[in-house]
Formats: structure tokens, sequence, C-alpha cells
């Protein structure tokens, strides 16, 4: 069984799950611009409490880090880039 990758920095203080770093469960990367589709702005405040959010998928297909729309990297990065938060982890295939 494959480990997920750790979420190993969130600079997106913004985002309700970013309490001192990201306390989701998993993390969905869209396939726009690599984007964190588990975002959660507006006043939101979510997750488990502890830091230590995985990337559960990831649908950028043509990421060299992607094999069938799983992340195989060790751990990624997260923070503002094209959208409020991305993967600063993609790399084009």
């Amino acid at each position: 069984m494959m480990n997920m990758p750790r979420v190993q920095t969130c600079t997106v203080t913004d985002c309700g799950y970013n309490h001192d770093g990201c306390t989701a469960f998993a993390i969905t990367i869209s396939e726009s611009n690599s984007a964190c589709d588990t975002f959660a702005g507006a006043g939101l405040s979510g997750g488990m409490g502890i830091a230590t959010a995985q990337v559960g998928a990831c649908k950028r297909a043509d990421c060299t880090y992607n094999k069938n729309l799983e992340c195989q990297a060790p751990a990624i990065t997260v923070g503002a880039s094209a959208d409020k938060a991305d993967c600063l982890t993609y790399q084009h295939a």
C-alpha cells in the first residue's frame, strides 16, 4: 500500500484548514492551476486539530509526480500562485 504524501508546508494563512499548518485530513489538487480544491476561505474554520494533512488525490495528470491521479512526491508545499492556494511542488511532465 502506498503512503500518501504529506502537505509539508502551507503558507495560505486565510484558509480555514491552516492552523500553524494544514489540519485537513487530506487535500485534493485540482487540474486547474494545480489549485488546492480543499481550500476553505471566507471565515470558515475546519480541520482535525493537528497539522498532518496528506494529498488524497491529484487531478493534475500532467505533473511529473502524478501516477494514475495519485501524487508520488515525498511531500508537497502549498502556497499562493495563480490561485489563493496552489500545489507549488507541481512540475510539468
